[in-house]
């Protein structure tokens, strides 16, 4: 597999034909309550074909009650969906076909060897192929797309931790399904894995159109894998972009690092490439070893965070609004 995780994701948010790309997912003023307690209260957001976002946000935002929702997995208290043409609440078996999920954890069917399994849950999918998307995937290719070949007679109950999230995500998507949602992905995985994993991200939303919807706690990994970032915290998208667009919603300068003669040098500068230009004007080829080191995903999450902790969140997504349109 041609590794494309080091590399990021660089793709347009449209196919080739420069046509707008088509809305798969679309959520407005979505609201769900447990007794008392408003956990979502008015999230808006959108997806369309082939794009792959990241659904960040601290314990208890509300990330894994919006997902269930789009899932058709719990019925919201209030709001507009709009999942794949249906709304989730009455979502068929036809329009479930269209899904991959996968979910945090799953530890069933034990007794099952790994191939006789993939195959068996393939077969649901057969029904429900179209001349535009041939499904479900065929089972030893699926076992080579995700690693498995040499554990496709194994037992499931004997796969280690890393083997078991391979076969999680293989289930996930042994249907060829047009939106995939994926609840901590690699988690277990080995750094081999997980750049295995991402390779299979981009082979499915670049070759295969899927959209995907993912939550991580990886940040790094968010800012590989995702077109957008949303951030959901208080209960409502604070935050929604490129890794680039949301490091403008915090002031925070570029640190440059250089050496001339030896000696080495910091600079702080909100405007990186003037510094850069200004060191070569003034010492030409002395320069070395330059870096610059720009505010990192990492950055933006927790001043976001406390943004919002601070009650400055809302305002901050407000002013991010009006300069990204």
């Amino acid at each position: 597999m041609t590794s494309q995780a080091a590399q990021g994701r660089s793709r347009a948010s449209a196919p080739a034909t420069g046509t707008p790309a088509e809305t798969v997912l679309r959520v407005s003023d979505l609201r769900m309550n447990y007794g008392s307690t408003e956990v979502l209260k008015g999230v808006d957001l959108t997806a369309r074909r082939g794009e792959v976002i990241a659904l960040l946000g601290p314990n208890g935002a509300g990330k894994t009650t919006t997902i269930e929702i789009l899932e058709g997995f719990r019925r919201r208290s209030a709001g507009d969906v709009d999942v794949l043409g249906s709304d989730p609440d009455h979502g068929d078996e036809e329009w479930r076909s269209r899904l991959g999920v996968v979910l945090q954890s799953w530890r069933d069917h034990g007794a099952w060897r790994v191939r006789d399994l993939l195959h068996h849950f393939g077969r649901f999918y057969a029904p429900h192929s179209t001349p535009e998307r041939v499904r479900p995937h065929e089972t030893d290719a699926l076992l080579d797309l995700v690693g498995l070949t040499e554990h496709a007679t194994k037992r499931i109950k004997t796969l280690s931790g890393g083997q078991r999230r391979r076969l999680d995500v293989a289930i996930g998507v042994v249907g060829r399904p047009e939106l995939l949602f994926l609840d901590e992905p690699t988690a277990g995985f080995d750094p081999k894995a997980r750049r295995d994993f991402h390779d299979l991200v981009f082979r499915l939303a670049d070759e295969e159109d899927t959209t995907i919807l993912l939550t991580t706690h990886d940040l790094d990994e968010a800012e590989k894998l995702a077109d957008r970032i949303l951030l959901l915290a208080g209960g409502r998208i604070v935050a929604d972009g490129s890794p680039a667009q949301l490091s403008s919603l915090i002031a925070q300068d570029s640190e440059v690092t250089w050496s001339v003669d030896g000696q080495r040098h910091v600079h702080s500068t909100d405007n990186p490439a003037k510094h850069v230009a200004e060191l070569y004007a003034e010492h030409a080829d002395a320069v070395t070893e330059l870096r610059v080191t720009r505010p990192s995903l990492e950055d933006v999450y927790l001043a976001m965070v406390q943004r919002y902790e601070s009650g400055d969140a809302e305002r901050a997504a407000e002013e991010f609004t009006k300069e990204t349109r």
